[in-house]
């Protein structure tokens, strides 16, 4: 997936690009239902991309839960 362009926050706001996260899990949610696969990730564009959590949950949420796509989240310290 690549959603992000950059890795640092400059004036025109946090290099992640909520849009690209969005199609880019609809596609894989695609595969995974396609495979029968669930999905494991850590707290993607939280980090480096700069975006927030509220923001990218509902996508997952949307993405991949409503449509019965087991996902786990791991939270790192």
């Amino acid at each position: 997936m690549v959603a992000q362009h950059g890795m640092k926050t400059g004036s025109s706001g946090p290099p992640i690009r909520y849009d690209a996260v969005e199609q880019c899990l609809r596609t894989v949610g695609d595969d995974a239902l396609r495979l029968g696969a669930s999905l494991h990730m850590p707290r993607i564009g939280c980090g480096l991309a700069g975006g927030k959590w509220e923001r990218i949950e509902p996508i997952i949420i949307d993405t991949l839960s409503e449509r019965d796509i087991p996902v786990t989240v791991y939270d790192f310290d």
